[in-house]
C-alpha cells in the first residue's frame, strides 16, 4: 500500500490527480499540500483526501514526510504565473526553492521510494533555430541562445538541474520528469484557455506557429500511471498532431488580429493590465515561434497512447466555449481596446 503526497494539490492537475488517487483503493493514503485551501466547491471530489496548508519551502513539508510514512511523493506545483503570488521574485522563490526543500526532505527520507515531477516542455525554449521536432535526448537547457527559456520555463530547467541532482545522491529513488505540453480542455483554466477565450486574439503578423496540446484528461492519467507504477526517466507528455495557431483559431471562431512583432510588448502589458492573464515574454515567444516534441518514449516506453490527438483536443476546447459563460467584461475591454472602439456592454446591463 502507497502513501502519496501532492503538492499544489489546490491547483488543477494536482486537484484532479488527488481526486483520482483518492478513489483507489490500492492507495493507503493521499496528502495534499498546498499554500492556499482548496475552494469549497472542489472539496466533494477531493474524498479522502489529507489537507495540509503548508508552503513547500516550510520545514513541516519533512515533518509530513516522516510522520506519514510518505512512499511517492508528486511535484506538481510549479507555477507558470507570478500574478497569484505578487512578482517574479516570489514565484522564484516558491518554484526553485520550494523544490530545493522539498527535495532536502525527501532525501533524508527512509520511506520516499518514487518522486514524480510535472515540469514542461516550455524547457526546450521557442526560437527560429530550434528543430522541427524536439526529443528527451535534448535535454533541458539554459544556455545564452536565441530563445531560451525564461521565466517559468527557467525555473523549471532548475528544478530539473535539482531534480537530476537527487536521482545521482539516492539511485534508490525512482525518479520520473514528465514534460507536458500545453494542457488545453473542457475544465482547466490557464493563461492559454484565457488567451484563445478573447474574442478577439492578438498574434504576430508573419507568424504562424505550430502548437501541439495535451488534453486534460491525458495529462491526469499520465500523473497517475507514474504516481502508481515504476516509470523513471524524462517524458514528453503531448498530444499526437500539430496545429498552426491560424488554424486553431479559425476552429474556435476567434478573431485573429495580426499586430507587428515589435508590438506584441505592448500588447501583452494592455493584456496584462486587464488582470484576467499573464502574457510574459516567454510565452510571447511561444506564440511566435510555437513547439513541436517527439512523444515516441510515451507510446513505446512509458506504454501510453493518449486518447486525445491536438485537433480533438481543440474540438473539446471549442464546445466549451459554445456552451460556457459570456467573456469576462475585462476580456471584452481588452479585445474591443485592440479594434479601437468601446466594448458593448453585458447584456442586462
Amino acid at each position: 500500500m502507497s502513501v502519496v503526497l501532492i503538492t499544489g494539490v489546490s491547483r488543477f492537475l494536482g486537484g484532479r490527480l488527488a481526486a483520482q488517487l483518492a478513489a483507489d483503493p490500492k492507495v493507503e493514503r493521499v496528502i495534499g499540500i498546498d499554500a492556499i485551501p482548496p475552494r469549497p466547491s472542489d472539496l466533494p471530489r477531493l474524498g479522502r483526501t489529507e489537507f495540509v496548508r503548508a508552503d513547500i519551502r516550510n520545514p513541516l513539508v519533512a515533518k509530513v514526510l516522516s510522520q506519514a510514512r510518505v512512499t511517492t511523493v508528486v511535484h506538481a506545483a510549479l507555477m507558470a504565473s507570478p500574478r497569484p503570488v505578487g512578482g517574479r521574485v516570489p514565484m522564484q522563490e516558491m518554484n526553485v526553492i520550494g523544490t530545493m526543500q522539498l527535495l532536502a526532505a525527501c532525501q533524508r527520507s527512509d520511506t520516499v521510494d518514487r518522486v514524480v515531477l510535472r515540469s514542461t516542455t516550455a524547457v526546450y525554449g521557442s526560437g527560429p533555430a530550434d528543430p522541427a521536432v524536439f526529443t528527451e535526448d535534448d535535454g533541458a537547457h539554459d544556455r545564452p541562445r536565441d530563445g531560451a527559456p525564461g521565466g517559468y520555463a527557467k525555473d523549471a530547467v532548475e528544478v530539473e538541474g535539482y531534480v537530476r541532482g537527487f536521482a545521482r545522491r539516492r539511485p534508490d529513488v525512482g525518479v520520473t520528469v514528465l514534460r507536458m505540453a500545453t494542457v488545453l480542455g473542457p475544465t482547466v483554466d490557464n493563461g492559454f484557455t484565457r488567451y484563445l477565450g478573447m474574442p478577439v486574439v492578438p498574434t504576430a503578423a508573419g507568424y504562424d506557429p505550430r502548437l501541439q496540446l495535451l488534453h486534460e484528461d491525458d495529462a491526469i492519467e499520465v500523473l497517475r500511471r507514474a504516481t502508481v507504477q515504476a516509470h523513471p526517466g524524462v517524458v514528453n507528455v503531448a498530444a499526437d498532431g500539430v496545429v498552426t495557431l491560424s488554424q486553431l483559431l479559425r476552429r474556435l471562431g476567434r478573431v485573429r488580429l495580426p499586430v507587428p512583432p515589435a508590438a506584441m510588448g505592448i500588447v501583452g502589458t494592455l493584456v496584462r493590465n486587464s488582470g484576467v492573464l499573464d502574457v510574459t515574454a516567454e510565452e510571447a515567444r511561444y506564440l511566435h515561434y510555437g513547439r513541436v516534441v517527439d512523444t515516441r518514449r510515451l507510446r513505446d516506453g512509458f506504454g501510453y497512447e493518449p486518447r486525445y490527438d491536438t485537433a480533438a483536443t481543440v474540438a473539446a476546447f471549442a464546445a466549451r466555449l459554445v456552451s460556457g459563460p459570456r467573456p469576462a467584461a475585462a476580456v471584452l475591454g481588452v479585445g474591443s481596446r485592440l479594434l479601437g472602439r468601446s466594448p458593448a456592454p453585458p447584456a442586462g446591463q
